[in-house]
């Protein structure tokens, strides 16, 4: 009886070192980066929009319900996109609101995402109060940059330095076109621009706002495309088509948006910008794949939320408190808008370590720089 008890004792010893052995594995064992800066919308957001006047919040559960400290206004039911690569970069804790930080700790980086934000200052205004990127690129120049330069005691050169080595996030058009464009009743720029205009003044936007974080010491650059929105449950609720499952106009439109912002990181990565390296990551091209075969990446639910309201959980977001879908692994969207946990560390796996959706290197590779 002895002997068993002995050998129980170093069973569960050997389980308890594979397992401490697995986890080291799984993750760097060093910090690669100085600082992670985060500048997006909702697919990112990790509590900006916790205090604002708005209908886009989601600190509230289910949301958060697989996160390890529950609901913190997050958009999904676990890490976001950004959540896995500050893991995959090394860093001890997950990357902090700018709502609630300031002094020294902004040297580790925040994030300053806001749901329902886009490059266009009125988009998102039908939701209610948010931060657009112009908001959330003034803001870290008035605001994080010179508590910087405070922690630093005024070496601007060494700010420089610093900021060099950080990695940069940049996730911005989606509402652009879903809380704006494609909403006539409520914006005019439907009326006011083409498609191809549309997407020639958004990127006219963009890339200032990508230049002026340029000029307060961004060199290494991450900006995502737009995913194929024209599919998301959201749209899949309202489009009755003929021909295809999802709304093919809109994703039309995002193509060109795309195949503009890969040209202007083109641009970037030649003289425009001296020193900067930007990454293109293909969030397109990733949902393009996933559709046509969801089951290679261990999808049953690719065309509705994990909970929702209406027609493919598509209406509305998940409701306060409502039961949300059992496994969560299974299906690739969370809500009508947003991926689950599993679908971000898929991506973010794939597009840190390999260039199956990034161009011209991966996102290790830009760590390494």
């Amino acid at each position: 009886m002895r002997k068993f008890k002995e050998l129980g004792r170093l069973l569960f010893a050997l389980v308890v070192w594979l397992r401490l052995s697995a986890r080291a594995c799984s993750q760097p064992q060093q910090q690669q980066v100085p600082c992670f800066f985060i500048f997006g919308d909702s697919l990112v957001d990790n509590g900006n929009n916790n205090r604002l006047l708005t209908l886009s919040r989601a600190n509230y559960r289910p949301y958060g319900i697989d996160f390890p400290q529950g609901v913190t206004g997050r958009f999904t039911n676990g890490r976001t996109y950004v959540d896995v690569l500050a893991q995959l970069l090394g860093f001890p804790t997950f990357i902090p609101p700018y709502s609630r930080t300031r002094g020294a700790a902004l040297m580790r980086g925040v994030n300053l995402a806001s749901g329902a934000s886009g490059i266009r200052d009125e988009t998102g205004d039908n939701l209610g109060g948010h931060t657009s990127m112009n908001q959330q690129v003034q803001t870290f120049g008035n605001e994080i940059l010179p508590e910087m330069r405070r922690v630093l005691r005024g070496d601007a050169n060494a700010l420089s330095s610093y900021l060099s080595r950080c990695i940069f996030y940049s996730g911005m058009g989606s509402n652009d076109y879903l809380n704006n464009y494609y909403m006539p009743d409520f914006y005019s720029t439907s009326s006011d621009f083409t498609t191809k205009a549309y997407a020639d003044a958004l990127l006219k936007d963009y890339s200032r706002q990508l230049t002026q974080l340029y000029s307060f010491g961004a060199r290494k650059v991450i900006v995502t495309a737009i995913g194929q929105i024209g599919c998301i449950p959201y749209e899949l609720a309202r489009f009755r088509g003929n021909n295809s499952r999802c709304n093919e106009d809109i994703n039309k439109a995002i193509v060109m948006f795309n195949s503009g912002l890969k040209k202007l990181v083109d641009s970037f990565n030649g003289d425009q910008l001296p020193g900067a390296k930007f990454v293109y990551v293909d969030a397109y091209q990733s949902n393009v794949d996933l559709y046509q075969n969801p089951k290679a990446s261990g999808f049953d639910v690719i065309d509705k939320g994990c909970c929702g309201v209406g027609r493919n959980n598509g209406q509305l977001t998940c409701l306060p408190l409502q039961e949300a879908c059992r496994d969560r692994t299974k299906y690739l969207f969370w809500d009508a808008f947003h991926p689950t946990d599993t679908a971000n560390v898929g991506f973010g796996k794939v597009t840190f370590s390999s260039r199956q959706y990034t161009y011209p290197i991966n996102i290790q590779q830009l760590a390494m720089l």
